[in-house]
C-alpha cells in the first residue's frame, strides 16, 4: 500500500512539473494555400519573429510562447475545418484572419471555445455587429473605408461612377458589404451611379463585364475586390484599349497585383489601405522591419500580416497585464482597459464592439516602376 502510495505521489509531482513546464499556445490562422498564400506565409514569418523574440525574453507567465499554425487556404471549408482544430488545442487566442468571409465562418466556434480572436485583415462591417466578447480587429472597418473612398472620388472631381464588386462565396462579405457602402453615401450625395455591378472571381477572361461597363461610359471605377482579380482587370482593359481610372479597396494593396497585371496596366491605378509597411513611422515598427529584413533579407510587403502582428502584441500585452491566461478576464482588459497601445500600425484601443477605434485609411497610387506611392 506504501509503494503505491508513493507511486502516485511520484506521479502528481510528475503532473505538476509538466504543466509548470507547459507553453501558452496561441494560434494562427491564416492562408498559406490558395490566392492569397503570400499574405499568410507573411503573417506566419511575422507572428514566428514575434514569439521567438518573446521566448528570448523569458516568455509569458514563466511559460515559452507556442504558435500553432493552420491553413485555412482562403477557402470556407478550409477555414471551418482549421478553425475547428485549433479550438481544440488549448489555444489562449487565434490570430487571424485576412479574408472577411473567411473569418466569419470561424466566429461562432471561437466564440463558444472562449478563444479570443483577432483579426487582421477582416473589415467587413457585420463581423462586429453580432455582439462577441471574444472578437477584436486590428484592422479598420468598411464603413470608415467607404467614407475615404467617396471623398476621394469628389476630391478627384469624377462624375459618373461605375462600382464593381466581387460575388465568389469567399469574397462576398467583405467585397459586396463596401461596394454598398459606397454606394449608399454617393446616392446621398446624388452622385451619378452609372454602372453597379459584379463579377466572380477565379476566370481568367474578364472582358465581357469589362466591356459592359464601358457601354455605361463611367468617368472612374470603385473595385471592391481583391489583388488577384484586380491585377487581371488592369491587363485585360489596357488589352482592350480602355484607359478610365481604376480605384481599389483595400483587398487590392498587395504586390503580387503587379505580378498578375505588370507595370504599365497598373500605372496610376490607386487603392485605399492604412498605410503600408514602409511608410510606417514609429520607432518601434522600423526596429521591427530592421529585425524582420535581418531575418528574411527584406522588409514585410503586407500591412496585412504587419497587422497580424500587432495582434500578437496585444494579446501577449493582456496576457501580461492581467497575469491570467483567462479568457473573460482578457476579453474585459481588452475592452476596457487597453488604451492607445503603441502598434507598429499606430495607437491601438478597441470599442465595446472590438472595432479599433481611429480612422487609419490612405489613398496610394501605382507609378510606372509599380511602386506603391503615399498620396498626399
Amino acid at each position: 500500500m506504501k509503494k503505491v502510495l508513493f507511486l502516485l505521489f511520484i506521479l502528481c509531482l510528475i503532473g505538476e512539473t509538466t504543466l509548470a513546464a507547459g507553453t501558452i499556445k496561441i494560434g494562427l490562422m491564416c492562408p498559406l494555400t490558395g490566392s492569397w498564400a503570400s499574405e499568410g506565409h507573411e503573417m506566419k514569418q511575422i507572428i514566428n519573429v514575434l514569439a521567438d523574440e518573446l521566448n528570448e525574453k523569458g516568455g509569458l507567465l514563466g511559460k515559452k510562447v507556442e504558435v500553432i499554425a493552420e491553413n485555412d487556404g482562403g477557402d470556407l471549408r478550409t477555414a471551418l475545418l482549421a478553425a475547428q482544430r485549433l479550438a481544440t488545442q488549448g489555444i489562449v487566442a487565434v490570430i487571424g484572419t485576412y479574408g472577411s468571409s473567411i473569418t466569419e465562418v470561424s466566429q461562432n466556434i471561437y466564440d463558444e471555445s472562449k478563444i479570443i480572436q483577432i483579426a487582421n485583415g477582416s473589415t467587413a462591417v457585420r463581423l462586429s455587429e453580432k455582439g462577441f466578447k471574444y472578437f477584436f480587429r486590428t484592422c479598420p472597418r468598411d464603413d470608415e473605408q467607404g467614407i475615404v473612398a467617396v471623398k476621394t472620388i469628389q476630391t478627384l472631381g469624377y462624375k459618373k461612377i461605375a462600382i464593381l464588386y466581387d460575388k465568389a462565396a469567399y469574397a462576398t462579405t467583405y467585397a459586396k458589404g463596401l461596394a454598398d457602402e459606397v454606394k449608399g453615401l454617393l446616392e446621398k450625395e446624388k452622385a451619378d451611379i452609372v454602372f453597379y455591378g459584379a463579377l466572380i472571381s477565379g476566370q481568367r477572361d474578364y472582358t465581357a463585364i469589362l466591356t459592359k461597363m464601358k457601354a455605361a461610359n463611367p468617368d472612374i471605377v470603385f473595385f471592391t475586390g481583391y489583388y488577384p482579380e484586380a491585377g487581371k482587370l488592369l491587363r485585360q482593359k489596357k488589352d482592350m484599349g480602355w484607359n478610365v481610372p481604376f480605384i481599389g479597396g483595400d483587398a487590392t494593396n498587395n504586390p503580387d497585383l503587379i505580378k498578375v497585371s505588370g507595370k504599365d496596366a497598373a500605372e496610376g491605378f490607386s487603392f485605399l489601405s492604412p498605410p503600408i509597411p514602409y511608410d510606417l513611422p514609429s520607432k518601434d515598427a522600423k526596429a521591427f522591419l530592421a529585425k524582420f529584413k535581418n531575418k528574411y533579407n527584406r522588409i514585410p510587403t503586407s500591412i496585412w500580416a504587419v497587422l497580424s502582428g500587432d495582434g500578437f502584441r496585444i494579446i501577449t500585452a493582456a496576457i501580461k497585464a492581467v497575469q491570467s491566461t483567462d479568457p473573460d478576464k482578457l476579453a474585459d482588459y481588452l475592452h476596457n482597459d487597453l488604451k492607445d497601445f503603441p502598434g507598429f500600425t499606430g495607437k491601438i484601443s478597441f470599442n465595446e464592439k472590438g472595432d479599433r477605434v481611429r480612422e487609419v485609411y490612405r489613398v496610394y497610387k501605382v507609378d510606372a516602376q509599380g511602386q506603391f506611392i503615399l498620396q498626399p
